[in-house]
């Protein structure tokens, strides 16, 4: 008589796979991918092939070689990564910033946890984080769109949050700071210095939306960052609008859409829970809001989230996702 081979429960299995759910971010990336390639050119050609391919190269080289686990790799997971990390760096960055990105994002804060689901910190974002701190000069040197879309000559250009951050230290106030630069809180597509996933609010969303229609992600995570940041935005903006930008402001400048639709809600560095899930969105929301209003950095999102990451453990704890079999 054949052996009766026991596994432990669950034994329900879903259609969709850890490769389909990658591929499916990837495919909510594009539109944002393509935007940033129509205004940045060939330099974000660059950036995004050395990203991508130095991530999934040196995944596949870790796991088969380093750790002798094969069955680590995943491609797709690394093109993620790759893409994500390629966004969060400024156009005018060398290729081999990129590549040093790589290799801590998949050498540093992923395979060296174990891979895929063993991760504490969100891989791309401390990339991103490690290259602001090793590499200030060249992660602030941000130049106005001069790809294959020319609204200007490859000029530096600021950041919104920097122009406001350097305009207040100066002494004036908000309203003649958008005035004296050209700013409109309107603006989904923009011609403006910053990385790739801050120039168009509009594909970012058509992304994200994407991602909820093929129930790939909760909107839970986004919804309470996007609130938060916008309470307290109101709040502040209300009680002194000379010196504390506004909600359209501060929700669609900087990397605020980037991490909330698709870096926070990353698996594994995210609560299981729906309000596990709401609260660490409202912890991102609050310290992103903190550090742009009174820290001495114009954007907090990708340190909020890294610091948020540190508090997944405890808030899963204290969040309990609805075991299998109760009601």
């Amino acid at each position: 008589m054949d052996k009766v081979l026991v596994s432990p429960s669950p034994h329900l299995h879903a259609k969709a796979s850890t490769d389909s759910i990658m591929m499916d971010v990837v495919i909510a990336l594009l539109p944002a991918v393509v935007v940033s390639i129509l205004f940045y050119g060939w330099s974000e050609i660059l950036l995004l092939a050395v990203s991508c391919v130095g991530c999934v190269g040196l995944e596949y080289l870790i796991a088969r070689y380093l750790m002798k686990r094969p069955e680590l790799f995943s491609g797709t997971s690394a093109l993620v990564t790759g893409l994500l990390l390629a966004m969060n760096l400024p156009s005018t960055s060398p290729w081999w910033m990129a590549l040093i990105g790589a290799v801590v994002a998949i050498g540093v804060a992923k395979m060296s946890f174990g891979g895929l689901g063993q991760n504490l910190f969100n891989p791309a974002i401390t990339a991103r984080v490690f290259l602001l701190i090793s590499f200030p000069v060249q992660m602030t040197n941000w130049t106005l769109p001069n790809g294959f879309i020319r609204y200007a000559d490859a000029v530096s250009g600021a950041t919104p949050l920097g122009l406001i951050k350097e305009g207040l230290k100066s002494g004036n106030t908000i309203p003649e700071i958008l005035a004296q630069n050209g700013l409109s809180a309107e603006m989904v597509v923009r011609d403006i210095g910053g990385s790739a996933g801050e120039i168009s609010a509009l594909a970012l969303l058509l992304g994200f939306c994407y991602l909820l229609v093929r129930k790939v992600v909760k909107p839970w995570i986004t919804i309470s960052i996007l609130a938060t940041i916008a309470a307290i935005a109101a709040v502040f903006h209300g009680i002194d609008p000379a010196h504390f930008t506004g909600v359209n402001f501060n929700l669609i400048t900087g990397g605020v859409l980037l991490g909330a639709c698709f870096m926070a809600t990353d698996y594994v560095t995210s609560p299981m829970s729906n309000w596990g899930g709401v609260i660490y969105g409202i912890g991102i929301g609050v310290i992103v809001m903190m550090i742009r209003y009174f820290g001495s950095y114009p954007e907090g999102m990708s340190f909020a989230i890294l610091i948020m990451n540190c508090f997944v453990p405890l808030i899963n704890r204290a969040f309990h996702q609805k075991k299998y079999g109760r009601a």
